[in-house]
């Protein structure tokens, strides 16, 4: 059996060691910064914002999970019984892959461009993915589709099990997409944002059969001042950065 004496030492430990440190043990453990992080400077963070516009360089085939999909899945997760196999609905099918916002306008969501553009940092040196995530932010859940009306694909696609299947899908050529980005400027500039965004429209790219997924569609580019983004009558203002831009921003 422990004595009494044994049962003091851990707090005569911390006591002492308290007191070398010049601070009685309550300041010891309530005046200290967490993990002895005393010192260290966290500077504000630098907010911008940047509008640019994506042209398509190929067409982008949508995929969206329908509600008959959503609804197989959760049967066959509450193992109810599986219903009959019913008739193929083209028609349908293309309508149920397509994005439509509120407005009632065709649309994609933005997170394909932002897991595009992370994505792209697998080809860019020094750049990691894990920090890219959390340095900018594409604003709103879905973006418009600037584009003529869909058409519809009919593609011999090879599900889970290797079964061969048919699939109709929507497909938008030309497109084109407005974006609104929100990014920390400490971690990147516009300039940066460009480029990367660039990069993921060449060898990543959005939608099904896009060029990290063995394809060639869905591929894009930053817009320049001049273009047009296809079937949209206003004129949109691109951010293109200038030599004296990259000046300003070494300099900052």
């Amino acid at each position: 059996m422990a004595t009494a004496t044994e049962k003091k030492k851990p707090a005569t430990r911390r006591r002492r060691k308290a007191e070398t440190n010049g601070a009685t043990p309550e300041e010891s453990t309530n005046g200290a910064a967490p993990g002895g992080m005393t010192g260290i400077t966290i500077p504000r963070i630098d907010v911008k914002e940047l509008l640019i516009t994506l042209i398509g360089d190929a067409p982008v085939i949508c995929n969206k999970w329908s509600e008959k999909a959503k609804a197989m899945m959760l049967a066959k997760q509450k193992k109810e019984a599986k219903a009959a196999r019913e008739a193929k609905d083209p028609e349908g099918e293309f309508h149920s892959s397509l994005y439509v916002d509120p407005d009632g306008d065709y649309a994609a969501p933005a997170v394909w461009f932002k897991a595009s553009a992370v994505a792209a940092c697998r080809y860019i040196d020094g750049m990691k993915m894990t920090e890219a995530r959390g340095a900018f932010h594409v604003i709103g859940d879905l973006v418009k589709l600037h584009a003529p009306p869909p058409t519809m694909r009919e593609d011999m696609v090879r599900i889970g099990s290797g079964t061969a299947d048919i699939r109709y899908r929507g497909q938008f050529d030309p497109w084109g997409v407005n974006l609104r980005i929100s990014f920390n400027a400490g971690a990147l500039s516009a300039a940066q944002i460009i480029n990367l965004f660039n990069v993921a429209g060449f060898g990543v790219g959005v939608g099904e059969w896009r060029p990290s997924r063995d394809g060639s569609y869905g591929r894009f580019h930053v817009a320049v001042d001049g273009e047009k983004v296809p079937h949209d009558p206003t004129q949109v203002i691109v951010y293109v950065p200038t030599a004296s831009d990259a000046e300003k921003e070494a300099s900052a």
